[in-house]
């Protein structure tokens, strides 16, 4: 095995939600690139809105780390491939530097990817509110692993030099270095909604502004000399860069089919359903991905695998775009914000139409969340793509977790029997209609089916990540060949 050189890297945490991570970690990264490093961006767990900002800071593609949807042992070949040619890293925490995934102790928890990546910890401390006590709260964050090695602190929402000073003498007892104090400005705040922050594919312009407001507070309040020399005193890394081609190669066959229980029903052949169908003269297996600012939600190792499967991807925007690119041959929608969309996708009636018309023809489809509801016959009233005899519409209540499932359908994606681990995150409900068999089977935290599989489209409120089961692409690429 072929190890990648040791990538100088540090991770940025905190004791809770709402501390001030995402403003440290994306200024950090823009403050580093501004110097003229190459800034690898990384977020601990399944968050797609981060990442746009910290691509937005970096130039670079916002790569996630997640120990439960991919495993432990992917975490860190994922973060290689991510950082390949880099300089540094900055990889953002989530929710509490402890906080894992609900009854798994660690799993998946900020802390826990810091021990897998041998890398150190910056803990942003939101001190609006206390002055001595913040010895005490760090103190037991230091302490509480002592496989974490937290190398410094950052101090957010100080309100005056007495504030700041106070801070300091505290924190002299710890032990801990403070690498930066940041003021109170609300300059660098971002809008958030429903579901969190508000993309940086919907803020234009403004998302530029923010991050570099961000990059400016940074600077001007941390030391980065400092920091730069904490993310070099992180543990050599003993693996190879995760590697899509490889990943494909070297994952196991499908398991064999097996028969579904239930309302849950093997998917019937293609050549059953439709005929026949030729391939194209070049052999060529084109899918088409939505993008735009109405389906952001994507993770980059999905699109890495479609191209190492063979397929041709391209990128079209559902809201702009009247025609599906040319050649499709299968097609990806992930998840994202049709809610907020729902009367401008509904208004694109010849696209609505001509996704129809390519599920119809058994093309295989993959769709999550947001592309489950574009799916729909409708969205809040609203005239959808019309593919699954099913409606949906907005809900007061959160749907939010990690999800261990198993295909309980033979779909474009997977064989029945194949398990993978997901992430349910979305306000809306679907009403089924008749007709499809479900998609996945639900093993925790409760048991229940969802989804839908009907000719080749597979639908479902569960994101995964392909990297995980890589025979997902290769399975879909192939559908495309057939279909």
């Amino acid at each position: 095995m072929v190890t990648s050189p040791s990538v100088p890297r540090l991770v940025v945490a905190a004791p809770s939600s709402g501390s001030g991570k995402t403003t440290v970690a994306t200024g950090l990264m823009a403050a580093l690139a501004g110097r003229g490093l190459a800034v690898s961006p990384h977020k601990v767990g399944p968050d797609y809105i981060d990442p746009g900002y910290h691509s937005l800071a970096t130039g670079r593609v916002g790569r996630n780390l997640d120990a439960y949807l991919c495993g432990a042992e992917l975490v860190a070949p994922l973060f290689l491939h991510g950082a390949r040619g880099c300089d540094i890293a900055v990889v953002e925490g989530v929710m509490g530097l402890y906080d894992g995934a609900a009854g798994e102790g660690e799993l998946a928890s900020t802390a826990h990817v810091a021990k897998l990546l041998r890398a150190p910890v910056v803990l942003v401390v939101d001190a609006s509110s206390q002055s001595r006590s913040v010895a005490a709260l760090v103190h037991g964050f230091v302490s509480w692993d002592p496989e974490v090695r937290v190398g410094g602190v950052i101090l957010n929402k100080v309100g005056s030099d007495r504030h700041e000073a106070l801070l300091r003498e505290a924190l002299d007892s710890v032990g801990v270095p403070v690498l930066g104090v940041l003021r109170r400005a609300a300059r660098v705040e971002t809008p958030s909604r429903h579901l969190g922050l508000v993309p940086v594919a919907e803020r234009g312009a403004q998302a530029v502004e923010a991050v570099a407001a961000m990059a400016a507070q940074v600077s001007d309040g941390c030391d980065l000399e400092a920091l730069v020399g904490l993310a070099r005193s992180a543990g050599a890394l003993g693996c190879a860069a995760w590697d899509a081609s490889e990943a494909l190669r070297s994952s196991p066959p499908p398991p064999p089919p097996v028969p579904a229980s239930g309302t849950a029903a093997p998917e019937a052949p293609l050549s059953a359903l439709n005929g026949p169908r030729p391939q194209t003269p070049d052999g060529l297996k084109r899918v088409a991905v939505a993008g735009g600012a109405a389906f952001t939600f994507s993770y980059a190792e999905h699109s890495e695998l479609l191209a190492a499967a063979g397929a041709e991807v391209v990128t079209f925007d559902p809201l702009r775009d009247e025609e599906l690119p040319e050649g499709t041959r299968g097609l990806v929608v992930g998840g994202g914000f049709p809610e907020v969309y729902a009367s401008e996708l509904s208004a694109n009636e010849p696209l609505r139409k001509a996704v129809a018309e390519l599920a119809l023809s058994g093309a295989p489809v993959a769709a999550e969340c947001a592309g489950l509801l574009y799916l729909c016959r409708e969205l809040d009233g609203m005239p959808m793509c019309g593919v699954l005899d099913a409606s949906a519409r907005m809900s007061e209540r959160l749907t939010l977790g990690y999800r261990d499932a198993v295909a309980v359908s033979d779909s474009a994606l997977a064989v029945a029997g194949t398990r993978m681990r997901g992430h349910e995150f979305h306000r809306t409900v679907v009403e089924p209609g008749a007709g499809a068999a479900p998609a996945w089977g639900m093993r925790a935290p409760e048991r229940r089916v969802e989804g839908f599989v009907e000719r080749g489209v597979h639908a479902s409120y569960l994101h995964t990540h392909w990297a995980s089961e890589p025979g997902v692409a290769r399975r879909f690429v192939e559908r495309c060949r057939t279909s």
